[in-house]
């Protein structure tokens, strides 16, 4: 069965839930470090519903394996043509395409909504992730050093711009 994206709604908060808290549990690619309720997910597709962004999900075999959102960027007004990009798969899905199938459906909703370029901070070392970005486009524009502290470890992140 072929990969089906769409628009998230709220009713795919729990299984997006699903996808995001083994990353908050056991990896330092989110910062977030406890896991993120049903409610919690469904508000923040809300919010990116609200601001116009877009939030996607990846279907395959009828089973949410991924999802794609914008956030913005910043809350002053002169940043509102900015975004934060991210992406999650699930790991029974990883290095099937859906993570450039999800990013290359997200920019092109973002060139569609007038945006002018998407930031994807990544936390390092990441490699697999800074391909993904680079493939689309995006070249690096900052490295953070030891903002995040997480497992027991500070952890630098790294900043890829797409202008669009």
């Amino acid at each position: 069965m072929p990969l089906e994206l769409r628009a998230a709604t709220t009713r795919d908060a729990d299984a997006v839930a699903a996808i995001y808290n083994p990353y908050v549990a056991d990896s330092t690619i989110t910062f977030e470090t406890e896991p993120v309720s049903k409610a919690e997910m469904a508000a923040r597709i809300s919010e990116a519903s609200a601001a116009n962004l877009p939030w996607l999900v990846a279907l395959k075999d009828d089973v949410l394996a991924g999802y794609a959102y914008a956030s913005k960027w910043k809350g002053r007004c002169a940043y509102r043509y900015a975004v934060e990009s991210t992406v999650y798969i699930d790991a029974a899905h990883h290095g099937q395409g859906i993570g450039k199938a999800l990013y290359v459906a997200l920019i092109d909703a973002l060139r569609a909504r007038a945006m002018h370029t998407v930031i994807g901070g990544i936390a390092l070392p990441n490699a697999a992730s800074i391909a993904l970005h680079e493939r689309l486009g995006f070249e690096n524009v900052a490295r953070f050093r030891q903002v995040g502290f997480k497992q027991d470890r500070w952890i630098d992140v790294g900043y890829w711009q797409l202008l669009l």
